[in-house]
C-alpha cells in the first residue's frame, strides 16, 4: 500500500456561493427503452463453490449454517515455488478484520476465473491456512497460475430469548439462581456473550452466628491491597460485610491485620480507597487459626459507550428498541433514556440499557439519546433519529431527485458551456423494516431507498452516439451494509520515514501492524462514534502514538498520515538524589515547566523501592512549536461532569519512559511534582483553570489527575526566584503521557466545504476530505496570548461538507485564531485566494463579516509559500446581527444549523489542485455515497463491496501537456460487447525534469467477473491523446502479456492503443496499476499515486514521466489553421485516419531511406 497521490479533475462552471444553482440548459435524451435488458439488483449477492468455470457458485440458502462469502483476495503473484495466498497473509496485508476467526470453506480461482481442476492444476485447500500450489506438483511443463480466494464466514449468531430463573441455591441465608439462554448456532460459542446469568437471592437466615454476632479472639485475617499489577495500595480502608465501618487501614506496604476473625468463616471482605473502586474478597483459611485475603482495586475509570443508539424509520403503531451499552471502571449499571432532551420515567417504559417503544404515536418521533453512570462518573450516547411514518405516508418517494452529471464537452452547443444531464438520484435514507419491530438491538431487515429501475437513454453528440441510463423509479430495498474504512501511513514527525512493522492496538486488542512503508487499513467497528487507535513502535524510538482517527459514519472511506513523535534522548538519573528535567527546550524560549522527580521516588512494578541508575526519557510536545500539532496525541476532549465531552485547551504533553540503566525493565514513581511556568500562561483565567490530566489509551480520552497550586514562599526554588510556579503532583505508573490543559466553555463549529475545482460548483463537492483545524494564539496584535498552538480538530467532509469544532470569542475578534487545512489521500487542497484582498463570492462568506474573520490564504503575505491552508479570527457570531447568523461559524449549541445549512449559506472552500480530468459513467454511481450503486451489467463497478482501480501510464513527447482519453467498452462477455462503461479523461502532467515529456495517468475499467458474477469480461480500452498524436511504442511485457493472452484488440489505428484489458493485475514493469480497496476513491488515489511514481508500492506526487509507462506517444503542434486531430477525429473520423496513414507512410519510407544503407552495411558485415 503506497501514499495516495494526485489526482487530476475537471472545471466546472463558476458561480457564486451567494446565488441559487444555476446551470445551463439541461439536455433532453431521447428516450430509447423504457426499462433496462440488463438484470438489475440492489445488494451485492454472495455465491460459494462453482462446479465449472463460468457459473455461479451455490447460493446462499444451500448452505445448512447462515454463511456468506468474503470478498476476494489477491495476495502472492506465482514465482519461485508457486502460488501461496495464505490466511496469515491475508489477515496481515488486509486486515484481520476482512476474514472471521473461523472460516467454514475456502474457494479458489484463477485470476482468469477457472477453477483448478479446469486448467489441470494440483492445489492445497484448507479454511484455517489457505492456499498454496506448488510449481513441483504440477503436469510436466506447467507452473501454478495466479490465484485469488475467498472464504465462506459464518453470520454472526444471535442468542434465543433468556429462560426462566432457577430456583435460590442452598437451604438459608444469602444463595444465588441461575437462568440460561441458547445459542442457535451449531457452535455454541458463536454467540457473544454468556450462556447463564446469575442473580442474588436470599432464603431464610440460617440459624447460629453470623460474622457480625461470632468471633474467635485468638484467630486472624491476613490480607493486602493491591493493583491488578500487584503494587501495594497503603491507606486503603477495609471492612466485613455486616461490621460497621473501617475495620483496618492498610499500611505503607498494602497489608493489614485483622484480630478476631474465624479462620473458617469465609468472611467477605471488601476494600475502599479515592480514586479506585471498590473490591471484594473472600477469606481461605491459612491454618487453625488464620486466614488470609488478597483484595484488588481497580482503578476508577469513567465510563465511556460502546454502543451507541442507531436511528430508525417505523410506521406508526410498529416497535422500535434502542441499545445503548457502555463500559468503564467498576463497569456502569445504571442507564437513563433522554427524548428530545427529556428525561423519560424509568418506571413507565422499564428500560435499562435498552429502550422499548412498542405501539409507536406520531408525537414519539424525534431524537433518543442514552446516559450511563459509574462511580466515577457519566457519559452521554450520540443521538439517534425516530421517524415515525403516518398510515400510507410512503418512506421512500418513488420519484427520483435532481442530480446532474457533466456530458462531455463535444455533446454540447459550441460555444454554450459545459451541457449536465439529470440523471436522478435516490436519497440514502432508511425504510421501516419489513416487520416493523425487532426486539433486538440491529434491525436485521434493514432496508434503504435506493435505485429500483433504470431507464436506458441516448445522447446525440458529435458524430456518435453517447448511452446512458438514469434512474426511473425509487423504491425501498435491503441495505448495503455500510463498511468504513481507513487507510494511511505513520511517519516519523521529524524526518518523515515510515513507521514500519508498527503494532497497530484497537484500543486494547491488537489488530495487526504497519506494513513496511507504514501503510495501514482498518475497517471501522459497527456502531462506532470515535475510532481510537494506538501505534506502538517495535523499535521502543518512537512515543506510543494514541490517535482518534476520523472516518465516514456513512461508510466511506478517509485516508490519513499519522505522524510519530520521537522520544527524547535518554539521560542518567541518580535514584538517591533529586532530580530535575526541564519540559520544553525551545530555542530563545524559557522551558514552561519542569518535572521534579524526589530522592528515592523510583519503584519497580510490584512496589518495591529502585535505588539503581535510572535511564529517562522525557519528551515534551511544546505547543509553541507550532509543526508539533501534527505529532500530538489523541484529540484533546474529556468527559465533563454532564457526560459530554468536551474540548481542552493544552500548555504542553509529556511522555515519561523510566526503565532501570541498562535493561528493559519499567520503572514507575511515588508523588513527582509538576512545576509549570505561570509566565507562559497569558489567557484571563487559565492559570486558576490549568489542571493535569492523563490520557486513557483505550478511550482516546484525558482524565483529570490533579490540579495547580501556586508554589508558597518557602518553598524551595529551583529556577530563578522572580518567576511564579504552579506546582500540582502525580505518580508515574501505568500511563506514561500527561497534558497540562485548561478546560474551555468558549466554543463554536466552522463550516467547511471541499470542491473538485476552484470553480467552486454545488454539484461538484468532494467527500472524503479531511479538514483539520488548529487553533492558533495569538493573532498579531493581540498580546494577551502567546504565539502557540491549543487544540486541534479534525472532520470529514460528506455530501454537505463538516463542520470543526473550535474555540472562539465573541469580544475579541482576535483572542483566538486558526489554521485550517484539508486533504484528500495525501493530496492537499487549496483555499480560495486572499490577494489582493478577500473577494466574498470567491471565500464563500459573505460581508461584512468576512472582514472581521480577517481571512488571509497561507500565501498572502508571501507569493513563494504553499497554498495549503488558511488563518482565520474565531470571531463568535453576535446574537441579533443577521449578517452573521448564517454561517460560517455557528454557536456551540447551533451544531444541527451547522450541519443542514444549505450550499448558499457562507462556507469556507476548498478545492483539489489537479490538472483537467473528466469521467463518465454510462450507469451513474456517486463514489462518495456506496449506497448510491446500482447493479447492472454496464455498471463502471461490479461489487458494491470491493472496488477494484485500474489506470494506464500514458507517455507524451511533446511541447505541452495534452488530454488523454479512454474508452471503455464491452470485449469479451456477449451480453455486453461493443457497449459503452464510460469514458475517461485526463490531461497528462509535465515531468519537472524533463521539458519535452509528460505523462497521464488514464484510468481505465478494469476487467472482471460483471455484477451478476457469471462471467469475466475483458474490457475493450482504447487510448486516444489529443492532439496531432502516433504512437511511437508500446512496454515489450504488456505486449507479449497480450500476445498471450488472446483475443488481441484491433491495433491498425497508429494513433491510438487498443486492448483487451488484463485480468491479472500486473503492475510497474508493465505500466498498470491496480488496487482493490472498499472505498473506490481511496483505491484510485492510491492507484494515481503509484503511477505518478512510477512503481507498484511507491507513492509521488511528481510525475516521473519516464518510470513505469505503458505506451508513448509522440506529439506534434499542428500547422497553424489546422484543427488537431482528436478534433479531427470528432467530425469527420474517415479522412482524419486517411490523413494519418498517409503521414505515417510518408515518416516509414523517410525513414527506410535514412537506416537502409547502414542495414545494408551491417548485413554485409555478418555474411
Amino acid at each position: 500500500m503506497g501514499m495516495i497521490m494526485t489526482a487530476r479533475c475537471t472545471e466546472a462552471a463558476h458561480r457564486s456561493p451567494h446565488q441559487p444553482a444555476s446551470f445551463p440548459p439541461l439536455l433532453t435524451p431521447s428516450i430509447v427503452t423504457t426499462s433496462p435488458e440488463e438484470p438489475t439488483a440492489t445488494a451485492w449477492g454472495f455465491e460459494g463453490p462453482s462446479l465449472r468455470p463460468g457459473q455461479p457458485s451455490p447460493a446462499l440458502e444451500d448452505w445448512e449454517e447462515a454463511s456468506e462469502w468474503t470478498s476476494w483476495f489477491n495476495v502472492d503473484h506465482p514465482g519461485g515455488d508457486g502460488d501461496f495466498e495464505s490466511l496469515a497473509a491475508i489477515r496481515f496485508y488486509y486486515g484481520p478484520a476482512r476474514v472471521c476467526p473461523r472460516p467454514l470453506a475456502l474457494e479458489a480461482r484463477t485470476t482468469d476465473w477457472a477453477l483448478p481442476s479446469t486448467v489441470g492444476e494440483r492445489v492445497h485447500l484448507n479454511p484455517t491456512r489457505g492456499f498454496w500450489c506448488l510449481n513441483r506438483e504440477q503436469p510436466r511443463g506447467r507452473r501454478c497460475s495466479n490465484y485469488h480466494v475467498r472464504f465462506r464466514c459464518p453470520l454472526e449468531a444471535t442468542w434465543g430469548a433468556w429462560g426462566p430463573w432457577g430456583p435460590c441455591s442452598g437451604s438459608c441465608g444469602p444463595g444465588r439462581r441461575l437462568r440460561r439462554r441458547r445459542c442457535p448456532s451449531p457452535a455454541g460459542d458463536a454467540c457473544p456473550g454468556r450462556p447463564v446469568e446469575a442473580q442474588k437471592c436470599i432464603r431464610p437466615t440460617c440459624p447460629g452466628c453470623s460474622s457480625k454476632t461470632c468471633r474467635c479472639p485468638d484467630h486472624i485475617l491476613l490480607g493486602s491491597v493491591v493493583t491488578p499489577s500487584g503494587r501495594p495500595l497503603p491507606g486503603a480502608r477495609v471492612s466485613l460485610r455486616d461490621w460497621s465501618g473501617a475495620v483496618a487501614i492498610t499500611d505503607a506496604h498494602g497489608t493489614f491485620r485483622m484480630p478476631g476473625v474465624c479462620a473458617s468463616s469465609r468472611a467477605n471482605v471488601s476494600a475502599q480507597m479515592d480514586g479506585f473502586s471498590t473490591g471484594l474478597g473472600q477469606a481461605q483459611a491459612n491454618d487453625s487459626i488464620s486466614a488470609v485475603v488478597t483484595v484488588v482495586l481497580n482503578k476508577l475509570e469513567k465510563p465511556y459507550l460502546v454502543k451507541h443508539p442507531e436511528s430508525r424509520v417505523r410506521e406508526a403503531g410498529q416497535n422500535v428498541t434502542f441499545c445503548c451499552k457502555a463500559s468503564g471502571t467498576p463497569m456502569p449499571k445504571k442507564y437513563s433514556w433522554f427524548h428530545n432532551g427529556t428525561l423519560l420515567d424509568r418506571r413507565e417504559h422499564r428500560y435499562g440499557a435498552h429502550l422499548e417503544l412498542r405501539g409507536l404515536r406520531p408525537d414519539q418521533a424525534g431524537t433518543y439519546h442514552c446516559k450511563a453512570w459509574n462511580d466515577a462518573g457519566a457519559v452521554r450516547s450520540g443521538t439517534a433519529r425516530l421517524t415515525v411514518l403516518a398510515p400510507g405516508q410512503p418512506a421512500c418517494n418513488p420519484q427520483p431527485q435532481e442530480h446532474l452529471i457533466k456530458l462531455p464537452e463535444d455533446c454540447g452547443q459550441p460555444g454554450s458551456g459545459p451541457t449536465y444531464l439529470d440523471v436522478g438520484l435516490c436519497p440514502d435514507t432508511l425504510c421501516p423494516s419489513p416487520a416493523g419491530s425487532s426486539p433486538r438491538c440491529g434491525d436485521a431487515g434493514s432496508r434503504c431507498c435506493s435505485v429500483r429501475r433504470l431507464e436506458s437513454r441516448e445522447i446525440h453528440c458529435s458524430n456518435y452516439v453517447l448511452p446512458v441510463k438514469v434512474v426511473a423509479e425509487c423504491g425501498c430495498q435491503k441495505c448495503l451494509p455500510p463498511r468504513g474504512l481507513v487507510r494511511g501511513r505513520v511517519l516519523a514527525s521529524d524526518s518523515g520515514e515510515p513507521l514500519s512493522f508498527a503494532q497497530i492496538l484497537l484500543g486494547q486488542e491488537p489488530i495487526g501492524f504497519t506494513s513496511y512503508q507504514g501503510d495501514f487499513t482498518i475497517e471501522v467497528p459497527p456502531s462506532a462514534q470515535r475510532l481510537v487507535v494506538t501505534f506502538v513502535d517495535p523499535s521502543g524510538e518512537f512515543m506510543d502514538t494514541v490517535s482518534v482517527l476520523p472516518f465516514d459514519l456513512r461508510g466511506g472511506g478517509v485516508y490519513h498520515d499519522v505522524k510519530a513523535m520521537r522520544k527524547k534522548a535518554p539521560v542518567i538519573l541518580d535514584a538517591s538524589e533529586s532530580n530535575t528535567i526541564p519540559l520544553g527546550e525551545l530555542e530563545d524560549e524559557a522551558p514552561l515547566g519542569e518535572l521534579v522527580l524526589p530522592a528515592g521516588t523510583f519503584r519497580r512494578a510490584d512496589g518495591e523501592p529502585y535505588t539503581g541508575p535510572v535511564e529517562a526519557r522525557v519528551t515534551f510536545v511544546d505547543p509553541r512549536d507550532l509543526t508539533s500539532a501534527a505529532a500530538a496525541p489523541s484529540d484533546l476532549r474529556f468527559v465533563d461532569s454532564d457526560g459530554e465531552l468536551a474540548p481542552l485547551r493544552t500548555y504542553g504533553m509529556f511522555s515519561v519512559d523510566l526503565r532501570a540503566a541498562g535493561s528493559a525493565e519499567q520503572l514507575q514513581t511515588g508523588p513527582v511534582a509538576v512545576r509549570v511556568n505561570t509566565g507562559q500562561i497569558r489567557m484571563a483565567g487559565h492559570v486558576e483553570a490549568l489542571k493535569l490530566w492523563s490520557l486513557n489509551p483505550d478511550t482516546g480520552l484525558w482524565e483529570e489527575e490533579s490540579g495547580f497550586q501556586r508554589e508558597g514562599a518557602a518553598a524551595p526554588r529551583v529556577r530563578r526566584e522572580e518567576r511564579v510556579f504552579l506546582v500540582g503532583n502525580v505518580e508515574i505508573r501505568e500511563r506514561r503521557l500527561f497534558n497540562l490543559d485548561v478546560p474551555e466553555r468558549r466554543r463554536c463549529f466552522v463550516k467547511v466545504r471541499a470542491y473538485a475545482n476552484d470553480k467552486f460548483t454545488p454539484s461538484e463537492q468532494v467527500e472524503g476530505v479531511v479538514v483539520t483545524l488548529v487553533n492558533l494564539e495569538p493573532a498579531p496584535g493581540f498580546s494577551a496570548n502567546p504565539r502557540a498552538w491549543g487544540r486541534f480538530d479534525s472532520a470529514v467532509t460528506g455530501p454537505n461538507g463538516a463542520c470543526i469544532p473550535a474555540f472562539c470569542d465573541a469580544d475579541r475578534p482576535d483572542a483566538y485564531t486558526a489554521l485550517v487545512t484539508a486533504t484528500l489521500g495525501g493530496e492537499e487542497l487549496e483555499p480560495a485566494p486572499s490577494q489582493p484582498s478577500p473577494l466574498a463570492a470567491t471565500v464563500g462568506v459573505a460581508q461584512p463579516y468576512l472582514d472581521r474573520l480577517g481571512y488571509r490564504r497561507t500565501d498572502h503575505d508571501d507569493p513563494a509559500l504553499k497554498r495549503n491552508g488558511f488563518r482565520i479570527n474565531l470571531a463568535k457570531p453576535r446574537p441579533g446581527d443577521a449578517a452573521e447568523a448564517n454561517g460560517p461559524v455557528y454557536p456551540w449549541r447551533s451544531l444541527r444549523e451547522c450541519q443542514d445549512a444549505p450550499v448558499t449559506a457562507s462556507h469556507f472552500r476548498f478545492a483539489r489542485v489537479e490538472a483537467d480530468k473528466y469521467e463518465y459513467n454510462v450507469v451513474p454511481f456517486r463514489e462518495g455515497a456506496p449506497a448510491s450503486w446500482t447493479g447492472d451489467l454496464l455498471a463502471w463497478w461490479p461489487n458494491p463491496q470491493e472496488f477494484r482501480a485500474c489506470f494506464l501510464k500514458v507517455q507524451i513527447q511533446g511541447p505541452q501537456e495534452y488530454m488523454v482519453r479512454a474508452h471503455n467498452a464491452g470485449g469479451s462477455h456477449p451480453r455486453t460487447q461493443g457497449q459503452l462503461y464510460g469514458l475517461r479523461d485526463a490531461r497528462s502532467v509535465r515531468d519537472p525534469e524533463r521539458p519535452s515529456m509528460s505523462a497521464a495517468c488514464v484510468e481505465f475499467k478494469c476487467s472482471g467477473m460483471l455484477f451478476d458474477q457469471r462471467q469475466v469480461d475483458r474490457t475493450l480500452v482504447t487510448i486516444m491523446p489529443q492532439g496531432s498524436c502516433r504512437r511511437a511504442a508500446v512496454n515489450g511485457l504488456l505486449r507479449d502479456y497480450l500476445a498471450r493472452h488472446p483475443p488481441s484488440a484491433p491495433a491498425d489505428d497508429p494513433a491510438a492503443f487498443s486492448m483487451l484489458a488484463p485480468l491479472d493485475p500486473l503492475g510497474h514493469n508493465y505500466g498498470v496499476y491496480t488496487v482493490t480497496d472498499q472505498s473506490p476513491r481511496l483505491a484510485k488515489e492510491i492507484a494515481i499515486g503509484r503511477c505518478f511514481d512510477g512503481s507498484s508500492d511507491g507513492f509521488s506526487r511528481e510525475m516521473k514521466a519516464d518510470a513505469g509507462t505503458a505506451v508513448t506517444f509522440q506529439c506534434r503542434e499542428p500547422p497553424a489553421g489546422r484543427p488537431s486531430l482528436f478534433q479531427r477525429l470528432l467530425e469527420s473520423p474517415a479522412t482524419a485516419l486517411g490523413d494519418i496513414r498517409r503521414e505515417m507512410g510518408e515518416a516509414a519510407r523517410a525513414q527506410a531511406q535514412a537506416t537502409g544503407p547502414l542495414r545494408t552495411r551491417r548485413g554485409r558485415a555478418r555474411q
